[in-house]
């Protein structure tokens, strides 16, 4: 995937449930559930970051440089 909408789309379409993931400005569940993969900005504006929330907080995984990085990591993350 080279973008965030076109993640979600796939994401969608392979039946992934929609409280499994988080994806910055496209896919954001609410109410939060408690825990869930995430694709956001990183914090300091340099690129993008992947990872899991559990417990109240953000646990970084990655980073990337690319938008289709990211993306392409939150697929591995959530095995589609």
């Amino acid at each position: 995937m080279t973008d965030r909408r076109a993640l979600e789309r796939a994401l969608r379409e392979a039946g992934v449930p929609e409280a499994y993931y988080w994806i910055e400005g496209v896919h954001e569940p609410a109410p939060t559930p408690p825990d869930f993969v995430y694709l956001r900005t990183r914090p300091d504006g340099a690129g993008w970051e992947t990872g899991v929330y559990e417990r109240g907080g953000y646990e970084p995984v990655a980073a990337h440089d690319t938008e289709a990085g990211a993306c392409a990591h939150l697929r591995t993350l959530l095995g589609v």
